[in-house]
């Protein structure tokens, strides 16, 4: 027996569902919360990935010129004989690798330079010297072709090395195989003197900044051919000519334009440094780099980042 009355009924069947318009204002309500969220989410990601980019640029700009400071500032160093005019070349034709040229002599000195060469028009620099603190030889040298017995002294056969004592100084090969943890270093040929032991051996080295295409697809800053940090799209250097003896530059110039290379005691450094990721910007980014306005080819964040730096050995 059915004891709903005619109010109840008609009651429960008004309340049975949703009518279409119900349901269409529910659902442009729900979209609209919805897309408010999208929007929310989409503006905090790209947020996150600008903030993630400009993070990636400083870090590797910092660690490009942390390089590139130390290694150029001791371009030129040769002991304590201060200039390389003093020291006498022994190496064999064979060792010729950057620290002589193809004349077997030091013409190129400890600094040199391309002109917009490599990859996206960057310059290249390379530097030349003695690094490190040196190592004391003790006892003196036992005659012109053998160098004395040092312990743990880190160097290996074929490498060239300066043998130095503040008067001349001598870059030779290292012939023995036992020179890696101590022993008699060997020369190839006869040294212009026996050493003493005050004189201090050094490793000699070149070293040379270029831009190449790194492994991840992005132009990268290369240390004597090994990729040493990407996202560096381009370098540019110029060179700071003291042409009157004050160890102030007269102007900088670009390496095309050094009257003498000898004469540049410091150094001006601009790399432009892109994120890794590319549409970071809603448009293509205007940036001066170098004294040129240029628009970006893409929609990645670029910054560029100089600093001078001073020929330490170069200056008294």
């Amino acid at each position: 027996m059915n004891h709903l009355t005619p109010k109840k009924s008609a009651f429960l069947l008004r309340q049975s569902g949703l009518s279409i318009v119900e349901l269409l204002v529910a659902i442009s309500i729900s979209l609209l919360l919805l897309t408010g969220v999208i929007q929310i989410f989409s503006s905090s990601s790209q947020i996150y990935r600008v903030n993630q980019g400009l993070s990636q640029i400083q870090e590797n700009a910092r660690f490009a010129i942390e390089f590139l400071s130390r290694d150029l500032r001791l371009a030129d160093f040769w002991g304590c004989t201060q200039s390389i005019d003093g020291i006498t070349n022994n190496l064999p034709f064979t060792a010729e690798n950057g620290v002589i040229d193809a004349n077997l002599n030091f013409d190129a000195g400890g600094l040199n330079g391309t002109e917009s060469t490599g990859l996206n028009q960057s310059d290249g620099i390379l530097v030349r010297g003695a690094f490190g603190t040196g190592l004391v030889t003790q006892p003196p040298f036992t005659n012109l072709s053998a160098v004395t017995t040092i312990t743990n002294n880190g160097l290996n056969e074929n490498d060239n090395i300066l043998v130095s004592d503040c008067t001349q100084g001598d870059i030779f090969q290292i012939t023995n195989a036992t020179a890696g943890t101590s022993g008699l270093l060997s020369s190839n040929s006869n040294l212009s003197k026996i050493y003493q032991a005050d004189a201090q051996i050094f490793p000699v080295r070149t070293i040379n900044y270029s831009i190449a295409m790194g492994l991840a697809g992005q132009p990268a800053l290369f240390r004597n051919n090994l990729e040493l940090v990407d996202g560096i799209n381009s370098l540019q250097v110029l060179y700071g000519e003291d042409t009157n003896g004050n160890e102030t530059p007269n102007y900088y110039v670009t390496a095309n334009n050094v009257v003498n290379m000898d004469n540049v005691i410091s150094l001006r450094i601009s790399i432009l440094v892109q994120s890794y990721n590319d549409f970071l910007t809603s448009t293509p980014q205007n940036y001066n780099f170098n004294g040129v306005a240029t628009v970006a080819a893409d929609n990645r964040l670029y910054r560029v980042f100089t600093t001078t730096i001073t020929l330490r050995n170069r200056i008294s």
